[in-house]
């Protein structure tokens, strides 16, 4: 069973595993192989279900996505090594990894779509994604659909599999002296829009005496590409990207993680909240995997053991 043969149009871009080239927003199917539902010829509907109802947890999946034998996930697939293109255009990382072992236990196969992050929740709200896989944290306000105390949508549940902090990441013999949120103060700060990095920044620039000018992209790659070039001192990202680019960008000449990580949260698959049925079985399928081992070994391979939960949890996020 190959998983995500499918590679990236031809007009996308090259990216490396680490900092490549800055993605381009899109739509990309990439197939991970669940219980292998289609033969050879690619077989049919009826096939599909025949051969994933053989998997353990496929009875416990909505009617509509038994039927179809498709997971569609909405990802930005720019976050080494949580998911990301690697050098041979494949898709790669934590998530792919995981959606893989969950396709085995449910018997569908799960698509990922490229988008940018801060408009997945909208995409899986209209109904262009069954479900988000991409380092999103769970939080309370992305649970209730808010944007501080404003209203902005109808907001998801989350089946927490993974919890990570923030990490500082400077250019590599850290010439500004950053150790921690404190030294940002008057600096600046480049990071990804729309996530729990961008609040982290706004909260300490309210602390500071000189605030931090925060530069926001689409992509952490962008951001990446700010620190590099000297037009930011420091990237806020999630502690194992941030590690993951340290090592390997440059090979390994680029980057430093400073400090230590910060408030360390639950990474969530995001579920529309009308969908209750398939929220329970991808909780089922990941306290599966987490069970049989097939976990552990997806964190032992890229080097995040300690991000590990015991069980999946729902909403846990704070």
């Amino acid at each position: 069973m190959t998983a995500f043969p499918t590679r990236r149009p031809a007009a996308r871009r090259s990216r490396t595993a680490a900092v490549g080239a800055i993605a381009v927003a899109g739509a990309l199917l990439l197939t991970a192989c669940g219980d292998q539902t289609d033969g050879a010829d690619g077989g049919d509907t009826g096939d599909k279900k025949t051969k994933g109802s053989e998997a353990p947890l496929f009875d416990q999946l909505p009617k509509e996505i038994q039927d179809k034998g498709v997971i569609k996930v909405g990802s930005d697939i720019a976050y080494a090594p949580v998911e990301f293109y690697d050098d041979k255009d494949q898709v790669a990382g934590i998530d792919p990894d995981l959606a893989e072992a969950l396709g085995k236990q449910l018997g569908v196969e799960f698509e990922f779509a490229n988008g940018t992050f801060d408009g997945l929740i909208t995409g899986l709200n209209s109904g262009r994604h069954d479900i988000i896989m991409s380092a999103m944290t769970d939080t309370k306000e992305r649970q209730e659909g808010k944007d501080g105390d404003k209203k902005v949508g109808d907001g998801a549940d989350f089946v927490d599999y993974f919890r990570a902090g923030s990490s500082i990441l400077v250019k590599k013999g850290n010439p500004e002296d950053i150790k921690s949120l404190d030294d940002l103060c008057g600096k600046t700060v480049a990071l990804q829009r729309g996530t729990a990095n961008e609040d982290l920044a706004k909260a300490q620039s309210e602390k500071c005496d000189k605030p931090i000018k925060v530069l926001a992209f689409e992509k952490d790659t962008e951001a990446l590409l700010q620190v590099k070039q000297g037009r930011a001192v420091a990237d806020i990202n999630d502690f194992p990207v941030a590690a993951y680019n340290a090592k390997t960008s440059g090979g390994g000449k680029d980057f430093e993680v400073v400090g230590d990580q910060i408030d360390a949260a639950p990474y969530g698959i995001a579920v529309s909240k009308k969908n209750t049925e398939l929220r329970d079985a991808i909780k089922a399928a990941v306290d599966a995997v987490i069970e049989n081992g097939d976990y552990e070994k997806i964190l032992e391979k890229w080097e995040v053991t300690n991000g590990a939960v015991d069980e999946a949890t729902v909403n846990g996020g704070k």
